[in-house]
């Protein structure tokens, strides 16, 4: 029975849109294919098993994921030696490997648009670190899972040869989220006022989020109403100081809210009582709360470039997100009209049911067994 080994390592305690997608992976392929075995390599914080499924076996890792041990001496440190395919679950590709590898690769804005990622010295060394083990990964896996058509397309671009080893494997949504009808208890353990409209804004504090965007964009758009909140969830960081200050510039500081980042179930709690989830990002590999809003009936404004357009699939409102004119008449045109956002929550309904995590996995089954067939040599 082949062995293939999937790096599960981001599924630890803190969220993150890589975790979703290994954790849709992996609770769906071990069932679609019982005639494989799946090792699966498991954060050492993680608390019990990942998977109940009878062809699993786990191995506690306790390098970090995003570490040297992982990017230059994995087989060193983990025992993969009856492991028939390794699969790289988060851009960079593990050196001295010596089985075929399938790497998922998220986006490449590290390679194209570093200053759209962390600034600064940390920064500048995650560029270099994450630089090395996609280019390595684009060199030389022996396939690439792009989670949307725009990170493939922008792959071709960077590096032609790599097309022809590149799959599209579209990421998904869970079930998790679905409509459910405001909780004033929940909202208001939130720190919000119940009953009272808010656009609402998910993402990390990264430059390529564009919050500034969406903060300037609700400004123009409901300067002279009062009565309309926007909320930002977001892990504290640098960036929220000078979002703060530029809120009370534009004269929106008593209405901005920041959370941190909140469990799934405040989440769906959020998207359910937002007017609409604005989501404004320069660049997303696909852009997990625009699927997560449309799969809780929520409206979405979000960009015009990059995966946006092809995750939303004709349900959202997109804008220009350099441009806050066109951020703030879109944000304008689903909350002042509330048969245009009723449309939307439909459209958005019908297009998150199309982005089932099943369908993720049996692509990367597909991958997987077409790796396992050709059993490619390696070249060092």
């Amino acid at each position: 029975m082949p062995t293939i080994c999937i790096d599960c390592r981001y599924i630890g305690p803190r969220p993150s849109g890589i975790a979703e997608v290994v954790r849709g992976l992996i609770d769906h392929v071990p069932a679609l294919a019982p005639d494989l075995r799946f090792l699966l390599l498991r954060h050492p914080a993680h608390r019990g098993r990942l998977s109940d499924a009878p062809n699993v076996v786990e191995q506690r890792v306790w390098q970090a994921a995003n570490g040297p041990a992982t990017m230059w001496w994995l087989p060193e440190v983990v025992d993969l030696s009856q492991v028939d395919l390794f699969h790289a679950t988060f851009n960079i590709m593990p050196a001295g490997l010596p089985m075929p590898c399938l790497v998922t690769i998220h986006d490449i804005m590290r390679l194209t648009h570093p200053a759209w990622c962390r600034t600064g010295l940390r920064g500048e060394v995650e560029r270099l670190f994450y630089g090395h083990g996609l280019r390595r990964a684009i060199r030389t896996a022996d396939a690439i899972a792009a989670i949307s058509t725009a990170t493939a397309t922008q792959l071709a671009a960077y590096d032609p040869d790599v097309a022809a080893r590149t799959t599209v494997t579209l990421s998904g949504v869970s079930d998790h989220f679905r409509p459910v009808a405001p909780d004033p208890a929940a909202l208001a353990a939130l720190g919000l006022t119940p009953g009272r409209p808010f656009v609402l804004t998910v993402g990390q504090d990264a430059p390529y989020k564009n919050h500034e965007g969406a903060m300037r964009g609700f400004a123009a758009a409901f300067a002279d109403d009062r009565d309309i909140d926007l909320v930002m969830v977001q892990r504290r960081g640098a960036g929220r100081v000078r979002l703060e200050s530029l809120a009370q510039a534009l004269g929106i500081g008593e209405r901005v809210h920041f959370l941190p980042v909140v469990g799934s179930d405040a989440l769906v709690t959020l998207y359910g009582a937002a007017r609409v989830l604005l989501h404004p990002s320069f660049a997303e590999g696909f852009g997990n709360p625009v699927a997560e809003a449309m799969a809780s009936g929520c409206p979405v404004v979000t960009s015009m470039t990059s995966s946006m357009p092809e995750v939303a699939g004709g349900a959202a409102l997109l804008a220009d997100p350099h441009d806050i004119g066109s951020i703030a008449d879109r944000l304008l045109a689903v909350v002042r009209s509330p048969a245009r956002a009723e449309r939307m929550r439909a459209a958005g309904l019908t297009r998150a049911r199309a982005l089932r995590w099943r369908n993720f996995a049996a692509a990367n089954l597909a991958l997987y067994r077409q790796l396992l067939a050709d059993a490619p040599v390696r070249r060092f």
